[in-house]
């Protein structure tokens, strides 16, 4: 059985909907475990008007998206955990296709679809995934650090099957980070496991036009943030997994935004931190340069 873990948040208008796409699922052995995470709006009311025995709802006091998930985990009753955010969806083939690489990669414990970006227009978006190490519509994603470094996160929070006891092996989902905590956890599983992917983009992940769209990170400044602390402590331990191109790309991420803040010592630090990383990537090397420039050079830089 799959159990369907949905953290759910002031999501009123939209929480109907996505649990008519999961109860529209042509794959029906599930269970739906929903965890109000504190929500002051009329969510709980939502779910509760629709009447179905499979769907579990658990409350607890706001703890955040990640307390969320992994109380959902540690509630879920079946082998493998399907995540589900509140205002996403999935197409009616979606946990079928993941059940059919569960069977046909026996050797893997986390399953992953691609997934495509829906706004509140109703235009989509497909992502970008570079780098696939196999040909057709399935196979074992057996880089993924190389295709999460240059391409869209091939792992989305709605995108992805796993055996229970793989999440709990990495400890879940870790708590007090605001940005970045779920890229942490799935580099956890993928150093500990083997993914298969299909190429089907069989989610839809909700990214609206108006109001923010996402949060700069308190910790922005820092080159020791607590995702990238996880990084480096993943690359000493599995030193080949590829978390050395990976860690590189997450610290040029950090000074890109910084840079764009005109954050200029914390785009430099954190540029360094890439270099140091993987020397020969030029990105870096142009954003350090323009952390000592004026400016207008930034603004330039940034097609101001």
């Amino acid at each position: 059985m799959v159990s369907i873990v949905i953290p759910l948040y002031n999501k009123e208008k939209l929480i109907a909907n996505t649990l008519r796409a999961v109860l529209g699922q042509t794959y029906q052995d599930f269970e739906i475990v929903i965890v109000n995470d504190g929500s002051t709006d009329n969510s709980v009311a939502e779910v509760n008007k629709i009447a179905d025995r499979r769907i579990r709802l658990i409350n607890q006091a706001n703890a955040g998206v990640s307390a969320a998930r992994n109380r959902g985990i540690e509630e879920a009753r079946g082998e493998y955990i399907a995540l589900l955010d509140a205002d996403d969806q999935w197409l009616p083939e979606y946990l079928a296709t993941q059940m059919r690489l569960s069977e046909a990669y026996p050797e893997c414990d986390v399953f992953v679809t691609d997934y495509q970006f829906r706004d509140e227009f109703g235009k989509t978006t497909p992502t970008t995934i570079r780098n696939l190490p196999f040909r057709g519509e399935h196979g074992v994603l057996s880089n993924y650090f190389k295709v999460a470094s240059t391409s869209n996160p091939p792992i989305c929070s709605i995108s992805i099957v796993a055996r229970k006891k793989s999440f709990n092996a990495v400890g879940g989902f870790p708590l007090g980070i605001t940005s970045g905590e779920d890229l942490l956890t799935w580099a956890r599983l993928a150093c500990r496991n083997k993914i298969a992917y299909s190429t089907k983009a069989l989610a839809v992940y909700y990214t609206p036009t108006t109001g923010p769209t996402g949060q700069v990170p308190a910790d922005l400044k820092s080159t020791k943030d607590a995702v990238s602390r996880g990084l480096m402590e993943l690359l000493d331990k599995y030193p080949e997994s590829g978390v050395r191109e990976y860690a590189a790309f997450w610290y040029k991420m950090r000074a890109s935004i910084n840079i764009r803040h005109r954050n200029r010592l914390a785009a430099a630090k954190c540029a360094a931190k890439s270099i140091s990383l993987t020397p020969f990537k030029y990105k870096p090397w142009v954003i350090l340069a323009l952390s000592v420039m004026p400016g207008m050079f930034i603004d330039k830089a940034m097609g101001r």
